[in-house]
């Protein structure tokens, strides 16, 4: 992928492509919401005209008109980033922390030795 990013224009760099996770959360629910108003007003017009194509035609409309809304990292999606801690300095001198009694996974029973 490295190789071709100096052949992309900077007016596509620049486009965001990132959603923060309230914006995910938003997205999520919007979605569902979406799905389900038309798949509910699809059943009843499928039902009413007898024809379950209609159900599925107006199904169909809703998951694009849901994934125009969703897929894409509007700037709705983008409101309340995230603040991230500054990166820590990657010296040899920070020790790694030791394992010790009370952070060990624990296990459903004790290890059997194997025997000579």
């Amino acid at each position: 992928m490295d190789y071709i990013m100096p052949f992309v224009p900077e007016s596509i760099k620049s486009i965001p492509t990132h959603m923060d996770f309230d914006g995910q959360k938003r997205a999520e629910r919007y979605f569902q919401i979406i799905i389900m108003v038309f798949a509910v007003v699809g059943f009843g017009c499928g039902y009413v005209t007898q024809f379950f194509s209609h159900t599925l035609y107006i199904l169909f409309a809703g998951v694009i008109i849901s994934s125009l809304l969703t897929l894409f990292p509007w700037s709705m999606y983008r409101k309340e980033p995230l603040a991230w801690q500054p990166a820590r300095t990657t010296d040899n001198k920070t020790p790694a922390p030791a394992v010790t009694a009370g952070n060990q996974p624990q296990g459903k029973g004790k290890k059997k030795k194997l025997k000579d």
